[in-house]
């Protein structure tokens, strides 16, 4: 198993490479994608990351497609809300 540091932990298993802003950003974006995410379906904070793109609720089954980090992006927000506007809900 790779060794893991303390400030960068998962982004550990670089190790010197890449440089540290890098490991950062990628310890920020994985912290964010393995957290339990709100069910677009039943509401609950129980969705993980099955593969790339692909999110599962773990209480009620709902699979669905979100973004590679997380399960909703700020592009899919912007046109929800421009599609509520476009029907007046």
């Amino acid at each position: 198993m790779a060794k893991r540091t303390k400030k960068v932990k998962s982004a550990g298993r670089y190790g010197p490479r890449y440089g540290v802003k890098i490991r950062y950003r990628i310890k920020a974006i994985e912290e964010k994608q393995r957290q339990w995410h709100l069910c677009p379906r039943c509401g609950r904070k129980r969705v993980k990351r099955e593969s790339t793109g692909i999110w599962v609720c773990r209480k009620c089954n709902a699979k669905f497609a979100g973004g590679a980090y997380l399960p909703r992006t700020l592009t899919g927000r912007d046109v929800e809300k421009s599609i509520k506007s476009i029907l007046g809900r």
